[in-house]
């Protein structure tokens, strides 16, 4: 078993940093154009975001190279916000738009870009390790909805369970 723990640590500290089957993250993508506020248009439910409305994500450069995370929302149930903030590195290249993330010291998870406007970054859809995870960022709280369905509609195509999809409020 002692043979094995060095293994075991490393799948645990890398495990889930993997890609969803089918899903490819964006290439030529451009940190700078993708750094600032996002609003959560659609989540796929998890316990670290339960509850929560007014989902925002704040990203800005670290003096490392990195990128700042910052996960803001609204508890109605306690009356407050709730905010975690977090580290993203690269994991293949910089004009790829596969990062990990991690707001739990040495471990992290996947952030996968796999559809964004190119032209302005005003949505985007990213995916966590598996299709368990996934997010409708936009750069307004409200998108077109005849775009949104359109979004779930790729995703739904790549295994992705969006028939559970949170529709976040922002008001």
């Amino acid at each position: 078993m002692l043979k094995r723990l060095p293994l075991l640590l490393l799948s645990l500290l890398t495990g889930c940093v993997g890609i969803p089957k089918g899903v490819t993250p964006i290439d030529n993508f451009e940190l700078e154009r993708y750094l600032g506020r996002w609003y959560e248009i659609a989540r796929l439910d998890h316990s670290f975001e339960r509850g929560l409305s007014r989902v925002t994500a704040e990203y800005s450069l670290r003096e490392d190279g990195g990128v700042r995370v910052i996960n803001r929302g609204w508890s109605a149930a306690k009356g407050s916000w709730r905010q975690a903030e977090g580290r993203a590195y690269f994991v293949e290249g910089k004009d790829r738009g596969y990062l990990k993330v991690s707001f739990f010291g040495p471990f992290y998870g996947s952030y996968v870009i796999f559809a964004l406007d190119r032209e302005h970054y005003r949505y985007a859809l990213v995916s966590g390790p598996d299709t368990s995870y996934l997010w409708l960022l936009a750069r307004e709280p409200e998108i077109d909805p005849e775009l949104r369905d359109r979004l779930i509609t790729r995703a739904a195509a790549l295994g992705f369970a969006t028939e559970n999809l949170i529709m976040v409020e922002h008001r």
